[in-house]
């Protein structure tokens, strides 16, 4: 449960119903932290409009590339809900989600491409604090992805940053998108 109160469907807005319309068709449920975003009326929106415009703009990456670098920030954060959305994204998308049944091994795991373990390495480096990236990764993932791409995986890696430590901050845990349980951040089964 969340450490303030979601805004209820009953409280909320007409314009905030709308969206909870919207994203319970889009989701089968309204995200909780949509609905914890609620409570200030103007970010709700200025978060839907980015998230939004994010979604659209971002197709330069191959879709494998961006889910896993995104899914690696939001496991090493140990954000569950973000985690557990994540996979059911990736899922529905019909991306190989028994990759992420590895991700804690991926450098190591035969499931994964050269591209994608540099990819998932930059989101290491980019998540850790203070961030470790080096000019010769930059470089590389330039190479691999083109300027444009290099940038959209920087900028997707920084938005799950964003997501998973406002989530985890406000005690957002998982809220069941993801069927299985092969795909839970391992040091939240024991909390």
């Amino acid at each position: 449960m969340a450490r303030i109160a979601a805004v209820s469907p009953q409280e909320a807005s007409p314009m905030v119903k709308l969206a909870y319309k919207y994203a319970s068709k889009q989701f089968g449920e309204v995200p909780e932290p949509f609905a914890v975003a609620a409570n200030h009326k103007k970010l709700f929106f200025a978060i839907a409009v980015a998230e939004t415009a994010a979604q659209k703009a971002s197709t330069v990456l191959p879709a494998n590339i961006r889910e896993l670098a995104v899914y690696r920030t939001a496991w090493t954060v140990g954000c569950s809900w973000c985690v557990d959305f994540g996979a059911m994204l990736m899922r529905l998308d019909g991306l190989d989600i028994d990759k992420l049944k590895e991700i804690g091994d991926y450098a190591t795991s035969p499931l994964f491409s050269e591209d994608e373990r540099a990819a998932i390495a930059y989101s290491d480096a980019m998540t850790s604090t203070p961030t470790e990236v080096t000019d010769e990764q930059v470089a590389d993932l330039e190479q691999r992805f083109g300027r444009d791409g290099l940038v959209e995986l920087t900028f997707q890696i920084a938005l799950e940053n964003q997501r998973a430590r406002m989530n985890s901050a406000l005690g957002i845990t998982e809220q069941g998108f993801n069927t299985g349980d092969a795909c839970k951040v391992p040091w939240a089964v024991d909390a």
